[in-house]
């Protein structure tokens, strides 16, 4: 009996697919770029900022072939799809924002544009989850996405990582900077705005 409580713990791993390992892999490279970016705030050392951007495209992999491993061996569920999106708003949504807070979006206004943009992320996935059954064609899969998929905060991430090297970082970020109401705002920061808003948008898009 006592063998029996200390396996249960394990039960739920025992269960897991081929796919949700790769689900987890992605949440695991999405952790690693936000510890990535608390390296570089502490040290100042742009690398962390390259090695944090190369996991979110690590991330994008692993997001990828979970989907193609769970059609090849027809077992996805459920489960899967909400590790899906756990691990997604980790590695799209929060560590996108937390670089480029670390890049030198840190004002007040630029605090609250970050997090509209997560907050975008989470609603997009959340509609997703309820609304993919209505938007699957023939065999169950999704033909078209309403609202851009949150992968594409990725091109923020792109556009961190040429900053970087540039040099374009904290107060020599692109477009500089305005005060407000005594509160500062970094231009780019709108981009994830921008991006946000496309998320929670009704424009619906293929699927390729």
């Amino acid at each position: 009996m006592m063998l029996n409580k200390l396996n249960k713990p394990f039960s739920m791993i025992r269960e897991f697919h081929l796919a949700d390992w790769f689900t987890l892999s992605n949440a695991v490279c999405g952790t690693g770029a936000l510890f990535s970016m608390l390296s570089y705030l502490q040290t100042s050392d742009v690398i962390h900022v390259y090695f944090a951007c190369g996991l979110l495209f690590a991330a994008l992999f692993f997001d990828v072939m979970d989907g193609r491993i769970a059609r090849w061996r027809q077992n996805s569920s459920g489960m899967g799809r909400e590790l899906d999106s756990l691990a997604d708003i980790i590695s799209f949504g929060v560590a996108p924002a937390v670089i480029g807070y670390g890049c030198g979006m840190q004002g007040l206004y630029d605090r609250i544009v970050l997090t509209y943009f997560v907050a975008c992320g989470v609603s997009r996935l959340a509609r997703y989850n309820i609304t993919a059954d209505a938007l699957s064609g023939e065999g169950g899969k999704v033909k078209q996405f309403e609202g851009t998929p949150i992968p594409t905060s990725l091109l923020l991430v792109v556009l961190m990582f040429w900053a970087a090297r540039q040099g374009a970082l904290r107060e020599a970020l692109w477009f500089g900077e305005f005060v407000i109401a005594g509160f500062t705002l970094h231009p780019l920061v709108l981009l994830f705005a921008v991006s946000g808003s496309l998320m929670i948008s009704r424009i619906r898009f293929p699927k390729f």
